[in-house]
């Protein structure tokens, strides 16, 4: 706390900079079918009801004098509907499209006639206002004289028994109308964490007054969170413990998410296509075909492999990877043929799940290809051929589209790569065909990338490691009509049958361990002593998946199957 003094910060331009144009999709949205609380514009999470605010005035941004392009502005929610209550302001980095939301919320009088309001759980108010205001940071010209372009940092106080959801930013020193946010009861709210650094103001010079403002989101997600993202930020002057909460969702019946039709809706309007490499050898396939053509089931202590059936259903079902069982290519003619799958039989396997205590849909969108290729290593201008690493057989991948259930628009899509991956903004997507987005997967190994590229996984800076072609090309799957729902748990019993496939937890290609140190032993012995030793420590950090020819497991094994996307 600074009391209420104004800093000159050195590193700082706090000169008026373009406002950024807001984003919108490139195509209207559609009508979607008829249902029970999906895009109804407010959803109840209990005692309260939340809409989302997307429309603000700027209040404050910031340039960081080295770098014009690192930056941050500050916008305070406008367009409020009458009897909702602001829960703090906005912030996002200034070189992007303005795409962002924070909730408003409302108390719930009672419960209506059929019972899916929550009556109060106590006497206490689930909103309330807060009892003062904390200055956690400030910026001015070195000589304290105040102008519009200086922004103040505040932390509502809650009263005991409340939790403050976001911070205010105002342009004049006065501490902000205690009526201009609410806080929420500590009953109605979760933990969360900072997940991305927006602005890092860490000068070095004599007068050290840093500044961090960070993203934040629930702590604890997936299909079972209840945390709920208010779309706030958080921001500390001294490294204090993250003093914000997130909303928690108390109603169990998720009334937001959408119906089968709507689910249906929702991937034919976003339903992405997805390119493979035009030297793209491995292709993906269908499950069925893979089956159908030849894939055989083995079993620990026999010989022989098994032919499965086209729908899975000789599959072992059930339990965990206990290495009892695998999946291998056919062992005949057919071994080459499959192993470069039948693009024209390929489908998307869509499972369907609840995202930020049911406030968002998750569309995953899994991809099979029956063989993953070797891998190439870049080493500068430097190009090697793996003849090993990186190949197995039978390849799942993965996408996630995350939709608003506030409206039913795309907001991001999670890009699953190798052990990681990335989530991209709706803004920084490319579209084909209205709202329909480009993934693009990457020669050999199927990761997916939101735009064409080389890609490298290891050193960016130093052009060291795994590379990842993605390009446009003839081959591609249309995800928004060659697409199976396989899973909807959500919609309960009956509504969505999963395939007989999916419940095989075992690995979908056999294991074959070598030493992939021989390979990169070998590319490192052709290149100059100087680079040598930086070359082997970022093998070293190459995914172990990379360095042993092992099948995955199927989609149900992953952890974001029942949990969050990474990143």
């Amino acid at each position: 706390m600074f009391g209420g003094k104004c800093f000159f910060w050195s590193r700082i331009s706090t000169l008026s900079s373009p406002e950024p144009e807001p984003f919108t999709l490139p195509a209207p949205l559609p009508k979607w079918p008829k249902g029970q609380g999906f895009a109804g514009g407010i959803i109840c999470l209990g005692e309260i009801e939340v809409v989302q605010i997307t429309k603000f005035e700027s209040v404050w941004s910031c340039s960081l004098l080295n770098d014009s392009r690192k930056g941050a502005a500050f916008y305070k929610p406008i367009g409020i509907p009458d009897g909702f209550f602001s829960l703090g302001c906005y912030c996002q980095p200034n070189d992007q499209p303005l795409q962002g939301f924070v909730l408003a919320a409302r108390e719930v009088a009672a419960p209506d006639a059929e019972g899916s309001h929550f009556c109060h759980r106590n006497d206490s108010p689930a909103l309330t206002k807060p009892v003062d205001y904390t200055l956690v940071w400030s910026i001015d010209d070195w000589n304290g004289d105040i102008h519009d372009g200086c922004g103040y940092f505040w932390l509502p106080q809650a009263p005991e028994g409340y939790k403050v959801m976001g911070h205010l930013v105002t342009k004049k020193p006065g501490k902000p109308s205690l009526e201009e946010v609410r806080c929420v009861r500590a009953d109605l709210t979760e933990n969360c964490e900072a997940n991305c650094l927006i602005l890092d103001v860490n000068s070095k010079s004599p007068q050290k007054f840093p500044f961090w403002v960070w993203k934040v989101r629930p702590s604890h997600r997936g299909i079972l969170g209840k945390g709920v993202s208010v779309g706030t930020f958080f921001c500390s002057s001294s490294g204090d413990e993250l003093n914000i909460a997130c909303l928690k969702n108390l109603d169990p019946n998720l009334h937001a998410m959408p119906n089968l039709k709507q689910v249906h809706g929702l991937i034919r309007h976003y339903g992405p296509t997805v390119f493979f490499h035009p030297d793209e050898i491995y292709l993906p396939s269908s499950v069925p075909w893979f089956f159908k053509n030849g894939a055989l089931l083995y079993r620990k202590g026999e010989l022989d492999g098994e032919a499965i059936d086209a729908s899975g259903s000789n599959l072992p079902n059930g339990g965990n990877n206990d290495g009892e069982c695998w999946i291998d290519l056919p062992n005949d003619d057919q071994r080459s043929t499959v192993k470069c799958g039948n693009i024209e039989s390929a489908e998307l396997y869509v499972h369907v799940k609840p995202a930020l205590g049911g406030t968002f849909t998750d569309i995953a969108m899994w991809v099979f290809c029956p063989f993953n290729g070797p891998a190439t290593i870049k080493v500068g201008v430097l190009n090697f051929s793996l003849s090993k690493i990186g190949q197995h057989v039978g390849d799942w991948e993965h996408f996630t589209l995350r939709v608003s259930n506030f409206t039913g628009e795309l907001w991001s899509i999670y890009f699953s790569q190798h052990s990681g991956g990335e989530w991209v903004d709706a803004w920084n997507l490319e579209f084909i065909e209205g709202n329909k987005p480009i993934v693009y997967s990457s020669k050999h190994g199927h990761a997916s990338f939101p735009h064409p590229g080389n890609y490298i996984q290891g050193s960016e800076k130093l052009g060291i490691g795994v590379k990842n072609d993605a390009a446009r090309s003839n081959f591609y799957v249309d995800s928004s009509v060659k697409y199976q729902i396989v899973a909807a748990e959500y919609l309960g019993d009956g509504i969505v049958t999963e395939p007989c496939w999916l419940q095989y937890m075992r690995e979908w290609g056999p294991t074959i361990v070598y030493s992939s140190r021989s390979e990169l032993e070998k590319i490192s012995s052709l290149l100059p002593a100087v680079i040598r030793f930086s070359v082997e420590n970022i093998f070293d950090k190459i995914p172990m998946e990379l360095s042993r020819e092992e099948g995955p497991t199927g989609p149900k094994e992953k952890n974001n199957w029942e949990g969050d996307e990474r990143g």
